[in-house]
C-alpha cells in the first residue's frame, strides 16, 4: 500500500493538499468493499480503521 499526497487546489496563493490511499485490489475484493461505499473512518497514533 502506498500513501499519496496530492495537490487539491490552489487559492489565493495557498496550496491544498488531499492525501489518497492506494489499496491493493486484492485487498478491497477481500474486504467486500465496493466501489462508491461509503466508510467510516477511525484513526489513532500508529493506526486507521475503514469499515462501512
Amino acid at each position: 500500500m502506498k500513501l499519496q499526497k496530492r495537490l487539491s487546489r490552489k487559492y489565493k496563493g495557498k496550496n491544498y493538499h488531499k492525501y489518497i490511499l492506494v489499496i491493493p485490489k486484492k485487498e478491497i475484493k477481500n474486504s467486500g468493499f465496493k466501489e462508491g461505499q461509503e466508510l467510516k473512518i477511525n484513526s489513532k497514533k500508529g493506526e486507521i480503521k475503514i469499515t462501512f
